[in-house]
């Protein structure tokens, strides 16, 4: 019985040290991931990085780690614009989270590239704001229009404020359009379901289309991820990604 006892206690004992190496194992890699992934993409602040699954030493073992989630709390996108043509170099994405499957990595973690990956982040309706036209623009002779606001227009639509002047005039208001977002080669795109009236004044739809409508291309996001779907939301376009092949380092 005493042996039996004993056996136990070191059964227990070891066990309790293997826990405790795996974790110390698991809080190294997480924190040497973090630091990579914050080099290779810039980023003003270090990442959140969680490896999932338990033991962790295993996976380390296979040179592939099940599932391992990324928080980012503000990240720089490129936009493509060129310097000069008046529309913003980059745009910032919020809250942007990502999980990744079947991440395959480097003894000392200087490369690691995910199976595949999804996540949603936001873009503020402040940040997108800054695409659209808030600039006065004459639509018609003596007629001036801007974009003044966006918010939420409910299921799933973007609200659009437009500022108007007739004839130096401003018109009561603001006025507003309902508009539908949607995503095309990794571009925003809002559309306005339908045209507003700026008095007896006579619009063509492409003229107030140029400010009603306004579009945002986002590129070079991390590791390669792409977008994939956008829908309004009550603080900003919330934004769904994915991609394959995405490098987290090297």
């Amino acid at each position: 019985m005493r042996a039996l006892r004993t056996l136990l206690i070191v059964v227990v004992v070891l066990g309790g040290l293997f826990v405790l190496a795996d974790r110390l194992a698991l809080h190294f890699a997480e924190g040497e991931v973090a630091d990579r992934l914050k080099t290779s993409e810039n980023l003003s602040a270090t990442p959140d990085v969680t490896i999932a699954g338990f033991p962790f030493l295993t996976q380390v073992a296979t040179g592939t780690l099940d599932d391992v989630t990324i928080g980012i709390d503000d990240y720089e996108a490129d936009t493509g614009a060129a310097a000069g043509d008046g529309a913003p170099s980059s745009i910032r994405i919020e809250n942007l989270e990502a999980r990744m499957k079947g991440v395959e990595f480097s003894g000392d973690f200087s490369s690691a590239t995910a199976a595949d990956a999804t996540g949603t982040a936001r873009i503020s309706y402040a940040e997108l704001l800054k695409t659209a036209k808030a600039e006065p623009t004459q639509v018609a002779p003596g007629a001036t229009a801007q974009v003044i606001g966006l918010s939420d227009g409910g299921d799933g639509k973007i609200k659009v404020a437009l500022k108007a002047t007739v004839l130096g005039v401003r018109v009561p208001g603001p006025l507003y359009v309902m508009s539908t977002v949607a995503v095309e080669d990794d571009t925003v795109k809002v559309h306005a379901d339908a045209l507003p009236k700026f008095g007896s004044i006579e619009l063509g739809e492409r003229t107030i289309r140029s400010i009603t409508d306004f579009q945002q291309r986002i590129d070079d996001l991390p590791g390669g991820i792409r977008l994939d779907k956008v829908e309004a939301a009550k603080n900003g376009v919330e934004i769904t990604v994915k991609g394959s092949d995405v490098k987290l380092a090297g």
